[in-house]
């Protein structure tokens, strides 16, 4: 399917609508019947009828269609944020007694959901570096239910082999789920690699223009429908009308806007990659980045988010250099318009980092849809800022 019909034309049935250009917000929460017999079929089949917005809504039904398509999957569940898509998924598959197998430091939710949430339920996790599908073989128990996969990671950018993963998996009967929102199905599509389930934060590149929160998961349709009539109804994490809209508007933009923010941080790094004041550069399609060779292999580009870590990097030092940026801001997330930064130091107490950590010492760097040389100059004086800081505060 072309993509320029996906974002465009899939699922728009404009003569429904008066041939608007946009789709309607269909700002409802309640559907009416003609008749008993009509609302007692979509009583009994609402993940195919409109019924109540919980369940599905024409806009938000519009915004399914496309996603689906975009990841090559048979079906798709919004959500009102990306971790929503994902626990609701994993609590779907999993039960008590139940083990499952997760990457190394996943999105900090993501972590809380496997070490906090889940043990309630007498549910077990296994973390593995996940770089070698060794780590997941040797890893997987009787009782292994699922295997989590963050490819790449969003500060370090660890990648998995996901062909490789998703073979092992499925000769053990194990169902796979990513998370996709460094890449979008844009830049890599698990389905086709075999990967069960995928999820995205729409929050991220999706929107592209950091005002709506919204998650998205993809599968088979048995799969999608299985969350859909029991987790999904019960827990409850629809999306808004309002928010689809939102999230199609962006869809029309997404090639351009992803397409441009990773040609801008290939300039930028490579800038960096060359600075006198940046120790470190990771980011997957570095020629310098450990796992370059996988990352061209099944990811098709890159996104706009790298990490960094400047020599000599102490505690002030870091700080400074992200108070001093100009037009770059210090927050979290990604995919927007705008160029962020976010420092590992934001969550580390003074007292407690160890300059022995590397972790301690990135910095996330987002670019966004600015001109690259507009952000190259506001680093580079930022780097100067800090070598100050660093020399008063020793």
């Amino acid at each position: 399917m072309d993509l320029s019909y996906i974002l465009n034309e899939l699922g728009e049935e404009r003569g429904q609508y008066y041939n608007a250009v946009s789709p309607p917000v269909m700002q409802t929460s309640n559907f009416a019947f003609n008749t008993v017999a009509d609302m007692r079929g979509a009583m009994g089949n609402e993940f195919d009828a409109t019924l109540y917005s919980r369940g599905q809504n024409p806009t938000l039904n519009i915004l399914r269609k496309k996603l689906a398509a975009l990841d090559g999957a048979e079906d798709a569940l919004l959500f009102s944020s990306g971790i929503a898509a994902i626990s609701t998924a994993v609590i779907a598959l999993v039960k008590q007694g139940d083990h499952v197998i997760c990457v190394e430091n996943p999105y900090s939710w993501t972590d809380k959901l496997f070490k906090q949430l889940l043990p309630k339920f007498g549910v077990t996790t296994t973390f593995v570096p996940g770089t070698s599908v060794t780590d997941f073989e040797q890893a997987i128990k009787l009782e292994t239910r699922v295997i989590y996969l963050e490819s790449p990671n969003t500060f370090t950018y660890e990648l998995q082999d996901l062909q490789a993963v998703a073979e092992l998996a499925q000769a053990k009967g194990i169902i796979t789920i990513i998370d996709n929102s460094y890449c979008t199905p844009l830049f890599q599509q698990p389905a086709k690699l075999g990967i069960d389930l995928v999820a995205q934060s729409a929050t991220k590149y999706i929107s592209g223009h950091s005002d709506v929160m919204a998650g998205v998961l993809t599968g088979s349709r048995e799969l999608i429908r299985q969350i859909f009539e029991h987790e999904f109804m019960n827990l409850g994490p629809a999306l808004s009308p309002h928010s689809a809209w939102l999230l199609l508007r962006g869809l029309r933009t997404l090639q351009l806007r992803l397409q441009s923010s990773f040609n801008s941080t290939r300039i930028v790094t490579d800038w960096l990659t060359r600075h006198d004041a940046v120790d470190t550069v990771l980011w997957p399609f570095s020629p310098s980045f450990s796992q370059t060779e996988l990352a061209h292999r099944q990811m098709q580009g890159c996104g706009g988010l790298f990490s960094i870590a400047l020599k000599n990097s102490t505690y002030a030092k870091i700080e400074s250099f992200c108070n001093s940026l100009q037009h770059m801001l210090i927050a979290v997330s990604w995919g927007g318009h705008e160029s962020l930064v976010l420092p590992a130091i934001a969550s580390i107490p003074p007292d407690q980092y160890d300059t022995e950590n590397p972790r301690h010492q990135y910095i996330r760097v987002y670019i966004g849809l600015e001109d690259p040389q507009y952000l190259i100059s506001d680093l580079e004086q930022a780097f100067e800022k800090a070598k100050s800081a660093d020399a008063v505060y020793g």
